[in-house]
């Protein structure tokens, strides 16, 4: 689908991509029907939790150093920015540098609801240039800017001639998707449309984009192997790093979901080669994508070396420890860019996937394929097992592993670990983006597995005292019953 940079929004998942947030099947019916152009989204008539897009949209942004992210919003809808704030300080000084990015709400109230305020929303962008020189300015739209039809837009273009920096509206309104991936476009979309400046030479650079960098050395030490150095996307990077983006050999992502948009953009408009392999995850993703890596900067020989040396120091140990791995069963709930690669990670370390869920899922990326993760985990996956979309909704996923009763449950989000803890399943938080990545990612990750499964004294603890909220009668229900028939 091509990538339009001439026009100041882009459009949402569901209408770009085919995206659902409702859905109950296995592995096979899902792909398959992604394939034919058959799936479609199927409603709740009860929805228990979600996230809204907005927060993604500017927390990515926010990232940047020394830009101004200014949400055009009721002040409840910038509650966001103190996390934002705290995050950024501490990853800017777990680097040794400072960020002084400023996250700023202009409060709209009932009055402006009922009359506007672009006039004051021009105030404020001309006063926080003016208090903080900010090296690039994001206004972010809101659920209200978006009902009353505030034209954002027309007052970004009159202050482009006032402000000597990058200045770009981000058109995140929390009504208009609802899936959260969709705010990570409208951030790219931003970038893409204010700060990437067209090539002037090729650079030894790889874009990399991820969420926090946690892993920045080590990415770094092995792109050294390569002659070739990262550059980090969004958390820390500067206004003058995202300008170069198109000078880069290749664009790279931790995350599938996360850089569908920015990679496939990057390629089409400026002829930087997006590499859309199976995530680095588990030996054969970090092998896949380090190979394809290996041929779109011409350095095979190098990147083959180096994986027959890492495989020589971690796949012996590896396989022992598969050992005492084989035959567990597994339940996971994540965001899609990570239940499916956790998934193929899983089987190759001999662990049973019984049940997957996603919180949304994309029928297609930006190339209009599959995303290769799913292309990959039918053609080598052992079992059909089963999956749903499940949109966080906790109620559904405790019904899953009440009947399941799987020996662990692996999640992204910290509120799903604890409920699956109070029912007596050891959980393990998948938090950081680079657990299993690599070789030695991996070997860690199958230690912290075993660490998880084997200590089940808190778990039995914690679920002999806790009384949940759901009846017998709902954990014997089908975890579709409240999915109603697709449109």
């Amino acid at each position: 689908m091509p990538v339009n940079l001439k026009v100041s929004t882009v459009g949402t998942r569901e209408n770009r991509l085919g995206s659902v947030t409702g859905y109950s099947g296995d592995l096979q019916d899902l792909v398959n029907e992604s394939r034919c152009g058959t799936l479609q989204d199927r409603e709740r008539c009860f929805s228990q939790s979600s996230t809204c897009l907005s927060g993604c949209a500017l927390s990515q942004l926010a990232g940047i150093r020394d830009v101004a992210i200014i949400n055009h919003a009721p002040s409840g809808c910038t509650a966001t920015a103190a996390g934002a704030d705290v995050l950024n300080a501490q990853l800017a000084t777990k680097r040794g540098i400072t960020n002084s990015t400023v996250f700023i709400g202009t409060d709209m109230n009932e009055r402006d609801t009922v009359f506007g305020a672009v006039g004051s929303l021009k105030e404020i962008v001309l006063e926080t240039y003016n208090r903080y020189k900010p090296k690039a300015i994001f206004i972010g739209t809101s659920c209200v800017t978006g009902i009353i039809g505030e034209d954002v837009d027309s007052i970004v273009e009159e202050l482009k001639a006032e402000i000597p920096v990058p200045i770009a509206p981000v058109h995140c309104e929390g009504f208009k998707s609802r899936i959260w991936a969709s705010g990570f476009d409208a951030a790219d979309h931003a970038v893409l449309t204010s700060i990437v400046k067209a090539p002037e030479q090729k650079r030894n650079i790889i874009n990399f984009k991820n969420f926090f960098e946690s892993a920045r050395e080590e990415i770094i030490e092995l792109f050294k192997n390569f002659d070739v150095e990262p550059v980090f996307l969004y958390q820390n990077s500067t206004v003058e790093e995202l300008s170069k983006m198109s000078e880069a050999l290749a664009t790279v992502c931790i995350c599938g979901t996360l850089g569908t948009y920015l990679g496939n953009a990057l390629e089409e408009n400026y002829d930087v080669p997006y590499i859309r392999t199976i995530n680095p995850l588990g030996v054969t993703g970090y092998e896949t994508w380090l190979r394809e890596i290996g041929k779109a900067i011409h350095k095979e020989d190098e990147v083959e070396a180096y994986i027959q040396r890492e495989r020589a120091i971690y796949l012996p140990k590896i396989e022992e420890v598969k050992k005492e791995l084989k035959g567990l069963r597994a339940v996971l709930g994540m965001g899609p860019g990570y239940t499916f690669e956790v998934s193929r990670v899983l089987q190759e370390l001999s662990v049973e996937v019984v049940w997957a869920a996603a919180w949304h899922y994309d029928k297609k990326y930006d190339n209009e394929k599959v995303p290769p993760a799913l292309d990959y985990l039918l053609a080598n996956s052992p079992n059909n097992f089963k999956l749903s979309v499940a949109d966080q909704q906790n109620y559904e996923i405790l019904n899953i592993l009440n009947r399941y009763q799987p020996d662990i449950y692996f999640s992204r989000h910290p509120g799903t670990t604890v409920w699956a803890i109070k029912q007596g399943i050891p959980a393990l938080y998948v938090a950081d983006e680079y657990m299993i990545f690599g070789y030695k990612g991996t070997l860690d990750f199958a230690y912290s597995l075993l660490d998880t499964i084997r200590n089940r004294s808190f778990e039995k603890n914690l679920a002999a005292r806790v009384k949940l909220p759901y009846t017998d009668w709902w954990y014997q229900q089908d975890n579709a019953t409240f999915l109603k028939e697709a449109r």
